[in-house]
């Protein structure tokens, strides 16, 4: 008997954040679970959500650019209302929710660290993986280096992240065809966040979780930050000095916004 006769289809009982994990930051309400946390309950909730073919979670992130953005673009702010979960991919989302008197978030959960943390114990308990997103190299070379870095990773399908609209209907017949139980979007704010929520009703997978430039990183096309400056909150800048043409306007004007955000919304 399959897991899916076993089980009778039914929602979930607890929801997937309670009020006391919440820290409300700039205006968002952001996690307050570790990134170990985190990841275990990705690996415990979302294969049962698939095989029991319930709607799948959105898991959002947010970091200066996602408050900033919140703040300004309003398409990107009711995507980003329609997310399950929030995690605080940015140090700076964790250091304000101790500045402003919230509930503190327990530690940054980089999305890069929550995939990377994830691939081994993935793994080891059978759950399955599809990357959508970054160029075709990139993503097919992110998906053999995971495998490499966790033999017996269960790689259920994978897809560049450039298509017509006209293909997208495609996009997810593919994805579906796969069943995976975490699809990792990486195409970038706000076309993920957007993509996700177009498109939750019609994807079968445990969780939907946006991760950017992902594949890039561990690819080594985009280089990562030296763990000193990661734990002090300033991986932006050594991205802003690594990859000045593509963030560094970015990074001067929301993260000045981000901090006006904090400050602004400091009393909840």
């Amino acid at each position: 008997m399959s897991l899916e006769q076993a089980i009778p289809r039914q929602p979930l009982q607890q929801p997937v954040s309670t009020p006391e994990e919440i820290a409300l930051v700039g205006g968002i309400p952001v996690s307050t679970l570790s990134l170990d946390a985190l990841i275990d309950r990705m690996l415990g909730e979302a294969p049962l959500r698939r095989a029991l073919d319930q709607r799948p979670l959105l898991i959002f992130d947010c970091n200066g650019q996602g408050l900033s953005m919140n703040a300004t673009d309003k398409g990107f702010r009711d995507n980003l209302a329609q997310a399950d979960l929030i995690h605080a991919d940015g140090q700076i989302v964790v250091a304000a929710s101790r500045w402003v008197g919230q509930p503190p978030i327990a530690d940054r959960s980089s999305t890069t660290d929550m995939f990377i943390d994830s691939l081994v114990p993935a793994a080891k308990a059978g759950v399955s993986y599809y990357l959508l997103g970054g160029e075709e190299k990139v993503n097919a070379a992110c998906a053999d280096r995971i495998v490499e870095m966790a033999p017996g990773l269960t790689v259920a399908g994978r897809r560049n992240g450039f298509w017509k609209p006209e293909e997208e209907d495609a996009v997810i017949d593919a994805i579906n065809a796969a069943a995976p139980d975490v699809l990792w979007v990486g195409t970038g704010k706000p076309r993920e966040q957007a993509f996700c929520v177009r498109n939750r009703n019609r994807i079968k997978a445990g969780w939907i979780v946006t991760c950017g430039g992902l594949f890039n990183y561990i690819t080594g096309d985009y280089p990562r930050a030296p763990m000193w400056m990661q734990r002090n909150g300033l991986e932006w800048l050594h991205r802003m000095g690594t990859r000045p043409k593509e963030l560094a306007w970015r990074y001067i004007t929301t993260n000045p916004h981000a901090l006006w955000l904090i400050w602004k919304h400091r009393h909840g």
